[in-house]
């Protein structure tokens, strides 16, 4: 038997909604619906809530090509749409996407498009706190700081005027199957997360349910919350990272900003044009700072010249220069940029 139409799942979503400031009343939401237990419960969440917050509220799902019942799960999304009465957006691929992380860019441009095309101001993903433990698991294991592991933040922007949403952060996997259940929605069965050639399924399926068992049987929940306490951290570093970053680059006054110029315009000499990143930085300001903060400085400058993301060995050599002695330098950087130490300035050439 069903439940009633109320049920502590909705009461708790709209109390984070508010509560968060995820979304504003009367505002357009683009809801992304795989077919999923996760992205079906979403939905239907987020149908119900309708009458209290006014949203005007659409579908989009993306084909991705990757099974041969692809486009019966992209009709059968259709269909429910069309019995909700809610537009209903495809998007399919042109070539089969043969990688998580390619198949999760391109779905993130598709629905961007979709939503500039539409004038949706949100896009709305079904992520749960399972698939936050899963992350956080899933950047320890390659390697990560602080940022990794609070990947998959309540909201995120995507363009300048398009936001990406997910509610559902502090809802489980087991919840969201049990709401489905429930309500009886058709969950459309995706047998591509059985296949243990996919990392993250190998960690959903076989160390989630090992760590359950023999470490801590609330895992997902405990590791969903360190998510949430990284992810106000990571906030707080970042501001304070930007601050030191605006002050090293020569923001100061007197001999400091004349010496500043100097380097300046000395480096716009060296530099090839366009070379976007910042052209110095005072050592001076920048060993007051705390390492944590020092390295976010540097990480931001390599970000600037790398092609990929900077590695951590990286980061420790440009941190380095902090304190080392004149005339010290770097080893070329992929790309060939290198960065040297002259007196209280390090530059870039």
């Amino acid at each position: 038997m069903s439940r009633s139409f109320w049920t502590p799942l909705h009461a708790k979503i709209h109390r984070t909604i508010g509560s968060r400031h995820l979304f504003e009343r009367n505002q357009r939401l683009l809801v992304a619906v795989s077919g999923g237990q996760d992205s079906l419960c979403l939905i239907k969440l987020l149908l119900d809530l309708q009458p209290k917050w006014g949203w005007d509220l659409g579908i989009a799902h993306c084909d991705h090509r990757w099974r041969s019942d692809s486009q019966a799960n992209a009709n059968h999304v259709k269909n429910l749409a069309e019995s909700w009465k809610i537009s209903f957006y495809l998007e399919t691929a042109i070539e089969a996407l043969n990688s998580e992380a390619a198949a999760r860019n391109w779905r993130y441009q598709a629905l961007s498009a979709i939503a500039l095309e539409h004038n949706y101001n949100y896009i709305v993903t079904g992520h749960t706190a399972s698939d936050r433990a899963e992350t956080l698991l899933y950047n320890l294991i390659r390697g990560t700081g602080a940022d990794g592991l609070q990947a998959l933040t309540w909201q995120r922007l995507l363009t300048d005027n398009i936001i990406l949403v997910r509610p559902l952060l502090e809802i489980t996997r087991a919840q969201t199957k049990d709401f489905c259940t429930d309500f009886q929605l058709p969950i459309w069965e995706d047998s591509t997360n059985e296949d243990l050639k996919y990392t993250r399924n190998r960690i959903r399926l076989e160390l989630l349910p090992y760590l359950q068992e023999n470490f801590n049987p609330q895992v997902q929940s405990a590791l969903a919350q360190t998510a949430e306490l990284l992810q106000a951290e990571v906030e707080y570093l970042e501001q304070a990272a930007d601050r030191l970053r605006e002050e090293a680059m020569g923001e100061g006054d007197g001999e400091t900003r004349r010496q500043g110029d100097k380097e300046t315009k000395r480096q716009e000499e060296i530099l090839p044009s366009p070379f976007a990143l910042p052209l110095k930085l005072n050592r001076r300001i920048l060993q007051k700072a705390p390492l944590a903060l020092q390295r976010r400085v540097m990480r931001y400058c390599l970000q600037q010249i790398l092609p990929c993301a900077p590695s951590f060995e990286q980061i420790e050599k440009l941190t380095a220069l902090i304190t080392a002695p004149n005339r010290s330098q770097t080893d070329p950087f992929p790309g060939g940029a290198i960065a040297k130490v002259e007196n209280d300035w390090i530059y870039f050439k």
